[in-house]
């Protein structure tokens, strides 16, 4: 690993994870310098990809921005979660947040979420999530096109630990936090190739409560189902990972808390949710054979009424000579 120094004693430390994707780099760099607030350091950790792209952009930033950046090169990639911690160790500021390369603020991010920290009325939170916004991109001949956004969790007012155990309710570049807080619960999960930063929220709302900003969207997380290698996200390329490490996660903690009071409530619990479980397959085999036999009862009058109107056109045939028959009968 090597990297440039940077001047310490700024408030907000912000660390960007990026490997071969000079295209959002450079997109977050004007991102990070256009924020409103700017009392800020950034460290950048280029997680085993090509240096000369990273050390490109930064070399085109004015001087008075370069100033304020610090480059960690890793030979080999240490995984987002390393990536992060390696970062989060090499600034200083008071506040810290995560912003990944291809990710992107609103310009008031830092101020709105360093005001709501300072706030004496916030003192006992240790963070601050926003509303965030998914952003469907797509790199078209080099450039980065959007095709759709679309509010995620729209229906959220607050962070709870609660809804956070269900899944996770944030993103990393929507959530703003003390610096002293790895103190209190550690720092990111190296051993976790993804779902990193859901594991580290769990351990932060089970330590204090987390601040949300509601209204217009201050973080926008970007995402690109339809694209592979370095420019794909993880949710999509790593489906299968991302189930089993949310598997492997909460099986850690259950049996860190059956060591801690063994497996009597547990035990009982899942009989209850097992029983839950059993009577919902049973309604939903019930609804099956209903709607089965509602399909075979339409099918029966379709059938029906297809006769009946068949057997009504033969009549109405029939009865045509009769009639005619008659008329000629009375001319007579």
């Amino acid at each position: 690993m090597n990297g440039s120094a940077m001047t310490s004693g700024a408030r907000v430390t912000i660390v960007t994870r990026t490997k071969n994707r000079p295209i959002f780099l450079a997109r977050a760099l004007d991102d990070i310098f256009a924020q409103t607030f700017q009392d800020f350091e950034l460290v950048i950790v280029n997680d085993g990809g090509n240096p000369a792209d990273v050390d490109h952009l930064i070399s085109q930033r004015s001087e008075a921005e370069r100033s304020r950046v610090t480059t960690l090169h890793h030979a080999e990639s240490a995984g987002m979660e390393g990536a992060s911690n390696a970062g989060l160790k090499a600034g200083s500021g008071e506040f810290v947040v995560i912003h990944d390369d291809d990710d992107f603020w609103a310009p008031e991010f830092l101020a709105r979420t360093v005001a709501y920290l300072d706030d004496p009325a916030h003192a006992a939170e240790s963070g601050v999530m926003v509303r965030t916004e998914i952003v469907i991109e797509e790199l078209v001949d080099g450039a980065i096109e959007p095709i759709r956004r679309e509010i995620f969790w729209a229906d959220m007012r607050q962070i709870t630990l609660a809804d956070m155990l269900k899944i996770n309710r944030a993103v990393p570049i929507s959530f703003l936090y003390r610096r002293n807080l790895h103190d209190h619960v550690g720092y990111y999960n190296e051993n976790l190739p993804v779902v990193g930063d859901w594991e580290f929220h769990l351990r932060v709302l089970s330590h204090s409560r987390v601040g949300f900003l509601d209204g217009e969207p201050l973080a926008f997380w970007s995402q690109r189902p339809q694209s592979d290698g370095h420019h794909s996200n993880s949710i999509f390329a790593k489906v299968a990972e991302h189930a089993q490490y949310d598997a492997l996660v909460r099986d850690d903690y259950l049996r860190d808390q059956a060591a801690q009071g063994g497996l009597g409530t547990m035990l009982y619990l899942t009989r209850v949710l097992s029983e839950q479980e059993e009577l919902i397959v049973a309604q939903q085999r019930r609804l099956d054979e209903s709607a089965a036999k509602l399909d075979h009862i339409l099918e029966r009058l379709e059938a029906l009424s297809q006769t009946v109107v068949v057997r009504t056109s033969v009549g109405e045939f029939l009865k045509k000579p009769m009639l005619l028959m008659r008329k000629l009968l009375r001319r007579g």
